[in-house]
């Protein structure tokens, strides 16, 4: 195990070497046939409650925001699909995720990978969109509007034994990477035909669509258009002002996000002792029993606090203000806005977001004049918009945007 001292020295894995080994692994990911199964049909009068009851019922009813009706039914099926973990020397593992079609006469469609954002259960995924009210608007707004929708559940998600694999850099992008493969053959088997590919994800999912971007960029896929909503563009800065810049404004659920993100780096990235020097030992075992699902949120905020900096060690708070050993070098890692991109971008955030704030989701608009390239826009939700608000309002965003680029109307 190790201890305290060695987790602030122990040097990361270079850049080159986990570059080449998650291109390997994505070919041999590739190789493998995907497994589907139908698992229903939304019809019109389904998609009209998701846009307007179930968001009322669901908790995404504050925001101000009306959506169009639908003008299609679609068609959903579950996938499985062989994958590697990059982190674990490419070890074979089963990963699940979603597809929507829409269900018309045509026969192409442009294609959408949909990132979620953070959930606390296993089956509060893509590939179960009935526990998962932002799946459903994303079908209602995307597949029954004519777009293929595809999601990824993630590792420790849907189908998946892994361990919750939250905010892991390279496992994140090759769940993605494979849902987006296996996709093409499931759709190839149903002779369904796709066009431009579209990505987009909020909170946790908008920082999974910057890496998974940069991943199909590096590969040289081509991608039409980018938009996320609240996304945590540099984790590390994410995490020093949920710690270092503790607000009392900020969401009370930031410290259960740190636990999963915390018990992932250890799990995946082999840091043994990580969470026994970051959490402190009155919360350590309500915190494990939350990672593993055998708790759930409520019964996790009962037993611990709503304050971050009062869920940490003091020691652990101390070793943030310089960030240092290698942790804090895998989770610095994982920014992803500095690079030049070929991909036209616009970030969505919003004024009152208590979880993700605008400093962090405009990084890649305020670096592009260092770098050039593509169109990046931060584009404003306004001054009502919170964590769910920046999502209601991006997918309206998203949807006219993409549609401007595909020259179609509504």
């Amino acid at each position: 195990m190790l201890n305290r001292r060695s987790l602030l020295r122990t040097l990361p894995i270079s850049l080159a070497a986990t570059g080449q080994m998650s291109l390997v692994a994505s070919r041999n990911a590739a190789a493998s046939t995907a497994k589907y199964e139908s698992i229903g049909t939304y019809d019109l009068a389904k998609l009209k409650k998701i846009l307007t009851d179930e968001r009322q019922s669901e908790g995404f009813g504050k925001f101000p925001v009306e959506y169009p009706e639908s003008k299609n039914a679609v068609r959903l099926y579950r996938v499985r699909y062989d994958s590697v973990i990059p982190e674990h020397d490419n070890r074979p593992t089963v990963a699940s995720g979603l597809i929507a079609i829409p269900d018309t006469k045509a026969d192409s469609f442009p294609l959408l990978s949909y990132q979620h954002g953070t959930t606390f259960g296993r089956s509060t995924c893509p590939s179960q969109p009935e526990n998962s009210y932002e799946t459903r608007l994303m079908i209602a707004r995307f597949a029954g509007n004519g777009y293929v929708v595809i999601a990824p559940d993630y590792f420790g998600k849907g189908v998946s034994t892994e361990p919750d694999s939250y905010s892991v850099r390279d496992s994140t992008r090759q769940a993605c990477l494979d849902m987006l493969t296996a996709s093409k053959q499931v759709l190839a088997e149903l002779k369904i035909e796709t066009g431009k590919l579209f990505l987009t994800g909020w909170s946790q999912g908008g920082w999974a669509t910057m890496a998974f971007l940069n991943k199909l960029e590096s590969l040289g896929i081509e991608v039409a258009a980018a938009s996320t909503a609240s996304a945590f563009n540099d984790l590390l800065a994410s995490i020093q002002r949920w710690v270092l810049g503790h607000s009392d404004s900020d969401a009370e659920y930031i410290a259960a996000c740190y636990t999963l993100h915390l018990f992932a780096y250890q799990n995946y990235h082999d840091l043994k002792g990580l969470t026994a020097w970051a959490i402190r030992p009155g919360y350590l075992e309500a915190a494990g029993k939350f990672y593993r699902g055998e708790i759930d949120y409520a019964a996790f905020r009962t037993a611990t606090t709503g304050n971050v900096v009062d869920y940490l060690t003091p020691e652990f708070v101390r070793a943030m203000e310089l960030s240092e050993g290698r942790y804090f070098d895998l989770v610095r890692r994982a920014e992803f806005y500095r690079w030049r991109r070929k991909t036209p971008l616009h970030s969505v955030f919003g004024q009152i977001d208590e979880a993700c704030p605008p400093s962090i989701v405009k990084l890649p608009e305020n670096y592009l004049p260092l770098t050039g390239g593509s169109e990046t826009r931060a584009i404003d939700a306004g001054p009502q918009a919170d964590h769910r608000g920046a999502f209601l309002y991006a997918v309206n965003h998203q949807k006219d945007w993409f549609n401007k680029i595909l020259g179609r109307s509504e």
